[in-house]
């Protein structure tokens, strides 16, 4: 687990660092192949999607790669609209890995895709903003400087 996390923080940086200069597709697929290696996950990360795809179309997108078992677009509580990006989950890891290569950065209902290993969530508290909390963002608390 420990050596899954430093070789994808290594591939995350040497990605960034080498966009900067160029060949993003030579790195694209270099970046793919580490975490191919490095990481056994059946749950994707899929961002960019159109509003227009819904679960149903995600899952059938992604099928022909292996057993989907979820595949969910998150949606805006408020209006129950697409937020834009969603999850696909695999029975196994090899579909997966497929999958991830074969659809990052290819058209899904007339938008580029990208796709990559979800980052499985910290259990614990949630935190709600990051200014300490108070309704006056920039004072961190309820009123004046003193914050309360």
């Amino acid at each position: 687990m420990i050596r899954s996390r430093i070789i994808m923080a290594f591939s995350s940086k040497l990605g960034s660092l080498l966009r900067q200069n160029g060949s993003t597709s030579m790195i694209s697929s270099m970046l793919n192949s580490l975490r191919c290696m490095s990481t056994s996950s059946k749950k994707l990360f899929i961002g960019g999607l159109s509003y227009g795809t819904d679960d149903q179309t995600l899952k059938e997108a992604f099928s022909e790669f292996g057993n989907v078992t979820e595949a969910r677009v998150i949606v805006d509580r408020e209006t129950g609209r697409s937020r834009g990006f969603g999850f696909v989950n695999f029975a196994e890891d090899e579909a997966a890995n497929n999958a991830l290569s074969a659809m990052d950065g290819q058209e899904l209902h007339g938008r580029n895709i990208r796709v990559s290993y979800a980052n499985e969530r910290p259990s614990g508290p949630r935190s709600f903003g990051g200014n300490g909390g108070g309704f006056r963002g920039d004072r961190g608390g309820f009123g004046g400087e003193s914050g309360f």
